[in-house]
């Protein structure tokens, strides 16, 4: 999904939804950034715990012999 920023104000900006003011707006912007960067640092936390658990898998085929090609 390929997201303008330049153009945030319009894709935020329906002719149907009441206008904002600028305090609800900039409440709306920093609400989202909170959120987002909650749910970047979660993703990243899971990414870190399968990181872990791949390198667990590896370590033990290797000590069963196979070896195995890291990319």
């Amino acid at each position: 999904m390929e997201i303008n920023k330049d153009n945030l104000e319009k894709a935020l900006d329906k002719p149907e939804s009441p206008k904002m003011t600028t305090e609800e707006e900039i409440g709306f912007h920093k609400g989202s950034l909170n959120t987002l960067t909650n749910e970047r640092n979660e993703f990243v936390r899971m990414i870190q715990i399968i990181e872990s658990i791949m390198q667990a898998h590896i370590k033990r085929l290797e000590e069963l012999g196979i070896k195995i090609s890291k990319k």
